[in-house]
């Protein structure tokens, strides 16, 4: 049934994350006017091994998007989403036929290991500018395919969908009549080729994944389709997608080469504007950035598995906090010269070392290790890894940033933003809103729906809260990374 509603000049973001769903209304200016959040369980079956159940999911975003809408309709709906985490869903009720298998997961580890082995890797890196890593979608749609009764036979009969979560919503939100994703989550599959920009047929030979699986896919900006009028009262249009790191560097206006951000979220990922493609000989990723109308970048991103999930660990497993705004007043209460240091490795390692199998591990502990000690140094990690991914990027030829601009929780902790600049010996900058990859996914709608011109339009918009100089001296500098690196070096042998 439609109901009667006034229709806004605003636009709502479906924030689909890795613990939480949320709905945020933005202003054309980039402003939030109101948001709705829901967190749901995490599903750990195995060790290394982690799902979502997908009704789960679903219902979170259709109640948190149902709060924010309520009778004022905004113009239009942009989705981002948790990247690599994918479902297998029956196209005729649309139930998924296990839980969604989530970028963490480590389950196909050995599987990845062996296809290295048989020099698969290259030809990989080349087509999608990604590593053989269980973190990417290709070898749990397989592992769905192999292991599920029956899903071989029925894929092949045309009976079943996959897809990362964005294509997963927008084929509920549209009533099961639209299966379609955006360049930047197909690029995360291993099954999209980045340059020729299409599925390509080897790899999909290579996963043994049949093509009819997968949604089309198109630009960040494009008529995806209009919501089922049953699900808010009308029908509401779909301007934009993009997968939540490509959506963060969006939403920090980081249109022009050499500009670099960084999200501190469950994970940590940061993305350098490159604008043509460029392939790392550093182990980075080469991802696609955005398409915006006739604007086309691409990005090197260097992938940290757990940061703000470091954090939850300190609070929820250790007692060592009640809440995460406790750590920036307890990591400013400990020593200097602590000596300790945290390899947060708790899903294996990310870029660099591409390491699944590591696990995480404490180094230096003494009978004065306190737990403001403790909690520093697990933040003090985060900062480190984060310098190993510049390291990487100067490595490939990338130009040292003007500034890092940095989002997410923990870029609301003043001592990390303070400790990064300090470790990085580059300024820091944060936006005057954290909601950066919300933010970016109504930017692509705006611009879609026409309330937005255009890129240089937010980007004027777009405004700095905070910045931080490096002030530590380079040889303190030195030795803290010295300290780091040995550290690494003990865990990865």
């Amino acid at each position: 049934m439609t109901k009667v509603g006034m229709m806004t000049n605003t636009l709502l973001a479906i924030d689909q994350g890795t613990t939480s769903s949320r709905a945020i209304r933005f202003s054309t200016q980039g402003v939030p006017l109101q948001t709705a959040q829901q967190e749901f369980p995490q599903i750990y079956p195995h060790p290394g091994w982690v799902e979502h159940d997908p009704e789960a999911i679903w219902a979170t975003t259709l109640a948190t998007a149902r709060e924010v809408i309520g009778d004022d309709y905004p113009a239009a709906i942009g989705i981002t989403n948790q990247r690599e985490t994918v479902v297998v869903w029956d196209r005729t009720t649309g139930n998924a036929i296990y839980n969604a298998i989530v970028w963490q997961d480590r389950r196909a580890a050995e599987l990845c290991a062996t296809m290295k082995a048989d020099g698969a890797e290259p030809g990989v890196q080349a087509k999608t500018g990604l590593l053989l890593d269980p973190y990417f979608s290709a070898t749990k749609i397989k592992w769905v395919l192999d292991t599920v009764p029956r899903a071989r036979d029925r894929a092949a009969r045309g009976e079943l969908a996959a897809g990362t979560i964005d294509s997963f919503l927008l084929w509920r939100l549209t009533g099961g009549r639209v299966h379609a994703t955006d360049w930047t989550n197909a690029g995360r599959t291993m099954l999209y080729d980045i340059h020729r920009r299409q599925w390509d047929t080897e790899l999909l030979r290579l996963f043994d994944i049949p093509e009819g699986l997968l949604p089309e896919v198109h630009p960040n900006v494009h008529a995806f389709g209009e919501t089922d009028p049953t699900l808010f009262g009308r029908a509401l249009p779909v301007c934009g997608m993009a997968g939540d790191q490509q959506s963060a560097l969006i939403g920090q206006a980081c249109f022009a080469p050499g500009m670099v951000k960084s999200t501190y979220g469950t994970g940590c990922f940061m993305l350098m504007n490159t604008g043509a493609a460029v392939a790392s000989t550093h182990r980075l990723l080469t991802t696609p950035a955005y398409e915006i109308g006739d604007e086309r970048a691409y990005a090197l991103e260097g992938s940290i598995f757990v940061a703000g999930a470091a954090v939850k660990w300190l609070r929820d497993k250790m007692g060592l906090v009640d809440s995460a705004a406790e750590t920036e007043a307890m990591a400013r209460a400990a020593r200097d010269d602590h000596g300790i240091t945290v390899i947060p490795a708790f899903v294996g390692l990310g870029a660099p070392h591409w390491r699944p199998e590591l696990r995480g591990s404490i180094h230096g502990l003494t009978l004065d290790t306190t737990a403001a000690d403790l909690v520093r140094a697990t933040l003090e990690s985060i900062a480190f890894q984060t310098r190993d991914l510049t390291d990487a990027m100067l490595a490939d030829g990338a130009a040292k940033p003007a500034a890092l601009r940095i989002d997410g929780g923990m870029a609301q902790n003043e001592w990390f933003a303070q400790f990064l600049a300090d470790v990085l010996d580059t300024p820091v900058e944060t936006p005057a809103s954290h909601e950066t990859t919300a933010l970016g996914a109504a930017v692509v709608a705006g611009i879609g729906c026409g309330l937005i011109p255009g890129t240089s339009t937010f980007s004027s918009h777009w405004t700095s809260a905070g910045r931080w100089q490096p002030e530590i001296d380079a040889g303190r500098r030195t030795a803290m990374l010295d300290r780091w690196s040995g550290a690494i070096r003990r865990a990865l042998a």
